[in-house]
């Protein structure tokens, strides 16, 4: 039964470990299914939300941009700050950087 509780703690370990290194979403190329699956608080429609402000207004310059969008707040914001980044893609051009 020990040898049980230990497997069942590793495997924890290992699946909440693997979640804390999850690569960042960037908010200038995630599309709607990423932005849904990746992020907390965020379904269907905010997703949406999210890429159709980005396709009218351009890049978000930080992820603080995202309360621009209507429904997002700065709670959900907060909430997903360390999941999100935010990469200009003009600067990566200037700077010579190909996806």
């Amino acid at each position: 039964m020990k040898m049980l509780h230990a497997l069942f703690a590793g495997l924890v370990l290992l699946l909440v470990g693997g979640m804390a290194y999850a690569e960042p979403v960037d908010i200038n190329k995630a599309d709607a299914e990423t932005l849904t699956t990746e992020l907390i608080g965020i379904g269907p429609s905010k997703a949406a939300a999210i890429v159709a402000y980005r396709d009218a207004n351009g890049p978000f310059r930080s992820v603080d941009d995202l309360v621009f969008v209507k429904g997002i707040g700065q709670a959900t914001v907060d909430k997903n700050r360390d999941r999100l980044i935010a990469v200009d893609p003009k600067a990566m051009r200037e700077a010579g950087v190909s996806d």
